[in-house]
């Protein structure tokens, strides 16, 4: 199986969809002739054709405001924000008028819109090109939310979200594009919105983590595996629908959990799941539900000694699975 950055398994999944259904279409700012200004959408201009890939203005409101105009006539558009610092502008777009099309239709009319955005924070992004979006739309009704991890599910959901009838927000890290590697299949395959992967086994406690935290995590596990502390790490990965039942059974066999998130902690979207744990699986704990998560600040510092002291990496949750494991 041949094996793949994040950022071509993406860019696979562009190609292989627009060759499937002539309906599906790209739009968004530098995605025809550049190719993107990460990649993903490399080659497609070239192929498809200037109709199906569309440059469009530098105007956030309006890349979601066309999409969804497209989708209500018949289309199956992927709208890429360069960053999710720059989708605030469509923020109404998607939650007022995406998210509420089927619901103020009574069910007769979907969205079928992909809404992709690059998050996250990487080596000397700073404040307005490293931020994690996922609460603000997480807490919207008829929205999904997804973040995969690997390779292999990052072409696969993206698929899945394609075919959707409703809207998707597609996040992707910014600092797995080229980083990630990973095995992925040639052709066609999906993978469902919704489940949570297991993506390794433990028996001490639960850690849940999506994006960029999840390899963070993995490492940290392997760390304190060689000190007796056995780590299971559950990739969250769809952040709306929630797989509780693969949360609650984790925590059910270790008693233990820690959750990672980039964003602030503040409201992030770790305490979604904190709270799901304390209310559905009080019962099985053995220590407080914690939470490692980045500091409450505006953004992360361009300076390098304060942008290595907003992000969590695999040290200091290796450092939360000690403290939770001793409690």
């Amino acid at each position: 199986m041949p094996e793949l950055r994040y950022v071509d398994a993406l860019n696979q999944a562009h190609h292989e969809e627009m060759a499937r259904d002539e309906r599906v279409v790209v739009l968004g700012e530098d995605v025809g002739r550049k190719g993107g200004v990460f990649g993903v959408t490399m080659g497609l201009y070239e192929k498809f054709g200037e109709d199906r890939v569309i440059d469009s203005p530098l105007a956030e409101s309006s890349i979601a405001g066309v999409a969804i105009g497209m989708a209500a006539n018949g289309l199956l558009p992927i709208a890429e924000f360069q960053f999710a610092d720059f989708i605030h502008p469509a923020f109404n777009q998607i939650v007022s008028e995406a998210a509420r099309m089927r619901y103020r239709s009574n069910g007769s009319y979907g969205c079928p819109v992909v809404f992709r955005a690059p998050y996250g924070g990487s080596h000397g992004t700073a404040l307005y090109h490293s931020q994690s979006v996922e609460s603000f739309y997480a807490h919207v009704p008829g929205l999904k939310v997804v973040a995969p991890s690997t390779p292999y599910d990052a072409k696969g959901m993206l698929k899945s979200a394609v075919r959707d009838p409703d809207p998707v927000l597609f996040l992707e890290h910014k600092r797995a594009y080229r980083i990630v590697r990973g095995e992925v299949p040639e052709g066609d395959y999906t993978v469902p919105l919704g489940p949570a992967a297991v993506r390794r086994e433990g028996s001490v406690l639960s850690v849940f983590a999506f994006g960029w935290m999840l390899h963070e995590a993995l490492r940290a596990a392997e760390v304190v595996a060689a000190e007796g502390i056995s780590a299971e790490v559950v990739d969250v990965r769809s952040l709306k629908p929630l797989d509780k039942n693969t949360i609650l059974a984790s925590v059910a066999k270790t008693s233990r959990a820690l959750i990672v998130y980039e964003d602030n902690r503040f409201c992030g979207y770790g305490a979604e799941i904190a709270a799901l744990i304390a209310e559905e699986a009080f019962d099985s704990l053995d220590a407080p539900v914690m939470r490692l998560a980045g500091p409450d600040v505006p953004g992360i510092p361009y300076s390098k000694p304060l942008e290595e002291w907003f992000y969590i990496d695999q040290a200091r949750i290796a450092a939360a699975m000690r403290h939770l494991a001793a409690y």
